[in-house]
């Protein structure tokens, strides 16, 4: 089996083009208000990829402050991902087997896929259930992105960890894609003094606009305390906006975000089989709080349910 950890170069950008690099704003509802040019056609600068080294360039950085986000190009080959890919499947089974219902307090967020079977669509701290994901978070190059916000830290053992989102649009799934949210929200939630965060992406699937996935909205995370907590309906809205940013990424990319920028997920379209997997985990700054198996939910994630669906019972 290929070594999961690659401390060579990167490959080119153009190694890893992704497919489907449309502007259209394919997963909007019909009649919904759709902006006919995307953010990205009114200012190209914003679908740029970079490349991540060992120190972040001033470039770089500058981009970030500017916009919220970057994107570095192929960061992850494709015998990796193949790996991380592989072991997500084998995790979704042994998670849905297990009798687990939440990790450290923070609920497991169960469905029904396609073929009826139930199947965990929102996992936190995986790095704690597979050792795969933990050496992938942990790479030696990922310490380079700490530089983006002073004194900071990977939150493995904080907030939520390593997440692993999988959507499924269709069936009986509870989770087809994700409303307009800012992470940093969290803070308030904490009573706790809202701070620069990062939420550090690993892409096993695309994004674009025939397939669903990442959509922001550049610059936001300059926003002032009132917009970013009444800016959107928090997860509930889903609608397309006219400045949204269709964040193009092909299988093998990393992403930051800035934990203030409005973001959504689009649900996955058929291009993807319906289906699509995310693995997020925190660049966090302040006091350290690490969670253990004593560890309450936090008040905002009482209210997600960690109840497993029953699946149908299908005549014989």
């Amino acid at each position: 089996m290929s070594n999961l950890n690659h401390t060579g170069p990167n490959k080119s950008p153009e190694a890893f083009a992704a497919a489907g690099n449309s502007d259209a704003a394919s997963d909007a509802p019909s009649g919904s208000s759709v902006p006919s040019v995307s953010a990205a056609a009114r200012n190209p600068e914003l679908g740029r990829k970079f490349t991540l080294g060992k120190d972040i360039t001033d470039e770089q950085k500058e981009f970030y402050h500017k916009y919220g986000f970057v994107v570095f190009s192929g960061v992850f080959f494709p015998e990796q991902i193949a790996i991380v890919t592989e072991e997500l499947e084998k995790q979704k089974k042994l998670v849905a087997d297990s009798g687990k219902t939440e990790i450290n307090g923070v609920p497991i967020k169960f469905g029904i896929d396609k073929e009826n079977r139930v199947i965990p669509q929102r996992t936190p701290f995986m790095n704690l259930l597979s050792p795969v994901i933990d050496r992938l978070v942990r790479d030696p190059r990922l310490e380079a992105l700490l530089q983006f916000i002073p004194d900071s830290r990977f939150g493995y053992n904080e907030r939520d960890g390593v997440v692993i989102n999988h959507y499924v649009a269709g069936g009986k799934s509870k989770f087809k894609k994700l409303g307009w949210h800012t992470d940093s929200i969290r803070d308030i939630f904490y009573l706790e003094k809202v701070r620069p965060m990062l939420n550090v992406g690993i892409h096993v699937s695309p994004s674009s606009a025939t397939q669903g996935g990442l959509r922001i909205i550049p610059g936001t995370h300059n926003q002032s305390i009132w917009k970013l907590l009444t800016g959107k309906l928090h997860i509930i809205g889903h609608a397309p906006d006219p400045n949204e940013l269709i964040v193009n990424v092909a299988v093998g990319d990393l992403t930051i975000h800035d934990g203030r920028l409005w973001h959504r997920a689009a649900g996955p379209t058929q291009a993807l089989g319906h289906n699509r997997k995310t693995i997020y985990f925190p660049i966090l700054c302040g006091p350290y709080s690490p969670k253990n198996e004593n560890s309450k939910p936090p008040f905002y994630l009482r209210f997600m349910t960690n109840v497993k669906p029953k699946p149908d019972v299908k005549d014989v």
